[in-house]
C-alpha cells in the first residue's frame, strides 16, 4: 500500500482584481488547497526571520506553498525538470536564512 501524505491544513485562496473602474466588476479567482504545512506558520516565520518586509514575506510564503508541492509532485515534467535543482537550492538557502535569523530558542533542531 502506498504512503499517503497527510494534508491536514485546508485553505481557500481568493484573488480579487482591484484598482479598476468602479463601473466594471473586478474578476476573482478562488480555489481550495490542502497542504501538509501550516501556511500561516510559514508566513510568520518568513516575516520574522527572512529579512523581507511583511507584505513581501507573505507573498513569497504563499507562492512557495502553491508552487513547491506542484513541482515536487511532478518533478519530471518538462516545465519543471530544469528549474527543480535551482528551486531546491533556493529552498535550502531560504530555510538556512530563516533558521539562522530566528531567536536561538525557536530554531529547528
Amino acid at each position: 500500500m502506498g504512503t499517503k501524505v497527510r494534508k491536514d491544513n485546508c485553505y481557500r485562496i481568493t484573488i480579487e482584481e482591484i484598482g479598476i473602474d468602479e463601473q466594471v466588476k473586478g474578476r476573482t479567482l478562488e480555489f481550495e488547497l490542502e497542504d501538509r504545512e501550516d501556511l500561516f506558520k510559514i508566513v510568520e516565520s518568513l516575516k520574522q526571520a527572512s529579512g523581507l518586509d511583511a507584505s513581501l514575506a507573505t507573498r513569497v510564503g504563499v507562492a512557495l506553498r502553491l508552487l513547491g508541492p506542484v513541482m515536487m509532485g511532478d518533478r519530471k515534467h518538462p516545465l519543471f525538470v530544469d528549474f527543480m535543482p535551482h528551486f531546491k537550492t533556493f529552498m535550502q538557502h531560504l530555510k538556512n536564512t530563516v533558521n539562522n535569523n530566528k531567536p536561538a530558542d525557536t530554531r529547528d533542531s
